[in-house]
């Protein structure tokens, strides 16, 4: 194996001062007079206009070209620039693969060269081989930004179903490819989100859920209401499709259908917000019409459908068990309790799959991967055993079949693709990616931290082994921590060029996620989300207290809720850190829940219109919060003109609240605009290069990271 070349030889850390580049002036953004009296209390509000969209609004429009020209003024100067981006293309460039499907004998996978700006589809017609290619997203458009969302092959192998995404937009469009031929077939589904569909057992369609088509005008800002299930069948027009459910009394809720493996069963999921609280309702494909009868009425807990025996239908569940178990409900008889298949465990259950007449269990262990297997009534088979500390996901497949798969990656361990015999619970490599650098050069440790109120957060610490230290290191400290989402050990190339490079990484586990099951969700979510930011805030004191970075070489990053984070704590402690990333980040608390999926995040936040939820939106809202007379971090903030999620809004909003307050230090404060990008998903290989190269060659700038003489 070639070794590449560490970034180091190109770039050093060091804690020396260097000359900073010129702060280019920024533009002057227009404030309108606009305020709200909210609960007696009057909200000033002069950048709204900036929440119109880009496409319709002209003067949003020049905002923006004058955002990113003095973005880009700034970005030209920073002498890392090219380092990064060179070594990131290096490191982005060794072949990758997806974890397969298996229907009907052929393997589905995706594969990716390198350098490719999406992840083209594959199948095989056995387990080995160089297998053929089927759709190639790359081919879709010249930007590279047109990708290959969700898919889902026919339970006979004999057509595809897949959703394509535009500029990366939540918004899908469903196709359909005859697997063996390649041939398009011309169904077309329109206005579908973040999700595929479930297909009948004998092929002849699939479920779907819709949104209406969103008023003209408003395709990326208009709230997501009124979902509704739908039935395809194959060669009609989309409206000739059949209603199957839907809750007009209930407009914010919606609705996803799964199939059993037997066919037997729909198992209709139906959801309100983020929060994992359902109902579940079943329709027995096997009657004479398709009744909806409801089988957990209360959206209370979790129900996560598992597979079924008969009329025995399994779920994960966090009803009586905080940290999750399996029970099993009757789909004849609504009334029955559930049974228990598997009792709540130390750990947290995070996922669970029904597989060759096995149970695969995956459960969090300090937020890394522990996987078990059991019988079908709960009877441990023991623990699959991985590479080492890391995260493991995957292991789809049916009730009948002899295999799974799974993908197993780490911090410094590129996506490995492993095939798992479901009876012996052995598991082999099926791919592997060969890459151009050592895993082994790179430490990979987890700390627990106490957080203000004493809870021990915990974080990884990563960091290339042989580095010269005893200063500290320029380190970017990231985090999440909001809605249940756990964050386990990943494999990411920008970030090994930091490492590469001499920084320090620290990924922390903060309370609002799903590490620890509910009681770690509750603990930072609703009024207890200040506990969030003072976990975040206490890992970066730690980390200079331990001396792993020095004065003035701290950055901090975070994407979407994670945006929020850092808008936060930016806001409560300037003082401890010397740049920060908020990307696509949620910055205004009382007007999140008007535009697209914002009204689902009042299960973390709370309602804006509530006076209690107000109050405590307003002392940690990242726009409303800015002041001035106080030296503020460097900052760029990220976004994307198609952000149909977090709408751009947030972050132009913020940002021209930040460069208007006064006297807020010397250091720049930035927007980074991305055209033709939405919340994240989709983004092509050139665009994530790009972007990631001018964010570490900015945080990089203000942390003392810098060429070497």
């Amino acid at each position: 194996m070639r070794l590449l070349p560490p970034l180091a030889a190109i770039l050093m850390a060091s804690a020396a001062p260097a000359a900073l580049p010129a702060v280019p002036a920024t533009p002057v953004t227009v404030a309108e007079p606009v305020s709200d009296t909210l609960f007696g209390t009057v909200v000033a509000d002069p950048y709204r206009w900036l929440e119109n969209d880009v496409r319709n609004d002209s003067k949003v429009r020049d905002w923006v070209t004058r955002q990113n020209a003095a973005t880009d003024q700034l970005l030209a100067q920073l002498p890392l620039r090219a380092g990064f981006k060179q070594r990131m293309t290096e490191l982005f460039d060794y072949e990758r693969f997806g974890v397969p499907v298996k229907q009907g004998g052929r393997y589905f996978y995706t594969r990716n060269n390198g350098l490719q700006n999406q992840s083209p589809l594959y199948v095989r017609d056995r387990l080995s081989g160089a297998g053929r290619l089927l759709l190639d997203p790359n081919s879709w458009s010249k930007d590279g930004a047109t990708a290959l969302a969700e898919w889902a092959p026919s339970d006979d192998g004999r057509t595809l179903l897949y959703s394509v995404q535009d500029g990366g937009t939540d918004w899908r469009t469903l196709r359909l490819v005859d697997v063996t031929t390649g041939r398009l077939l011309p169904d077309e589904i329109k206005w579908v989100k973040t999700s595929a569909g479930e297909w009948a057992k004998d092929g002849s369609g699939f479920f779907y859920s819709r949104f209406p088509e969103p008023p003209a005008g408003a395709t990326f800002q208009s709230t997501n209401e009124n979902g509704k299930l739908y039935f395809h069948k194959l060669g009609t027009p989309q409206s000739a499709d059949r209603l199957i459910f839907a809750t007009p009394d209930h407009p914010k809720r919606n609705h996803y259908a799964s199939v059993t493996d037997d066919g037997r069963w729909l198992v209709i999921t139906t959801s309100e917000g983020t929060d994992a609280r359902y109902a579940i309702s079943v329709v027995d494909l096997h009657g004479p019409t398709m009744t909806v009868r409801p089988l957990v009425t209360k959206l209370a807990n979790r129900w996560d459908f598992i597979g079924n025996v008969g009329a025995k239908l399994y779920f994960a569940t966090d009803l009586a068990a905080p940290l999750g178990r399996v029970v099993t409900l009757d789909a004849t008889n609504p009334a029955a309790a559930p049974v228990r298949i598997v009792a709540e465990d130390k750990y947290a259950l995070d996922g669970a799959s029904m597989v060759g007449g096995r149970l695969i269990l995956s459960y969090l262990a300090d937020a890394k991967s522990e996987i078990r297997r059991t019988t079908l009534s709960g009877k441990p088979l023991g623990v699959v055993a991985l590479p080492g500390i890391g995260t493991a996901s995957g292991f789809g497949g049916k009730d009948g079949d002899p295999e799974t798969f799974f993908a197993f990656t780490s911090f410094n361990r590129p996506t490995t693709i492993y095939r798992l015999n479901a009876a012996s619970g052995a598991a082999s490599v099926w791919e592997a990616p060969k890459v151009k650098f050592d895993p082994d050069s790179y430490d990979v440790r987890q700390v627990f931290v106490p957080s203000k109120d004493g809870t021990k957060v915990p974080a990884f610490v990563i960091m290339k082994k042989g580095m010269v230290r005893t200063d500290g290191s320029p380190t970017i400290l990231y985090g999440y921590g909001g809605f249940d989402v756990s964050l386990t050990p990943a494999f990411s190339p920008t970030r090994l060029a930091w490492l590469d490079a001499g920084g320090v990484y620290v990924s922390a586990n903060l309370r609002g996620g799903g590490e620890y099951g509910k009681a770690w969700h509750d603990g930072g979510r609703l009024a207890n989300k200040q506990n969030v930011f003072d976990d975040f805030i206490a890992v970066g004191e730690w980390l200079k207290r331990e001396g792993i970075t020095g004065k003035d070489q701290l950055a901090i990053a975070g994407g979407s809720n994670g945006g929020l984070l850092v808008g936060a704590v930016v806001n409560q402690r300037p003082d401890l850190f010397a740049a920060a990333t908020p990307a696509v980040g949620v910055m205004d608390m009382l007007r999140f829940d008007r535009f697209t999926a914002g009204r689902y995040w009042v299960d973390d936040y709370g309602y804006p219109n509530k006076a209690a939820d107000f109050r405590n939106l307003l002392t940690y809202s990242p726009y409303h919060n800015i002041t001035g007379n106080r030296p503020y971090p460097a900052v760029l903030v990220t976004t994307a003109d198609t952000d149909d999620r977090v709408v751009p809004g947030h972050s132009f909003k913020y940002i021209a609240a930040l460069q208007a307050a006064p006297n807020t230090g010397d250091k720049p404060h930035l927007i980074r605009i991305e055209t033709r990008a939405g919340h994240g998903s989709g983004k092509p290989v050139s665009k994530i290069i790009e972007e990631a190269s001018d964010v570490y060659a900015f945080l990089g700038e203000y942390t003392g990271l810098k060429l070497r003489p």
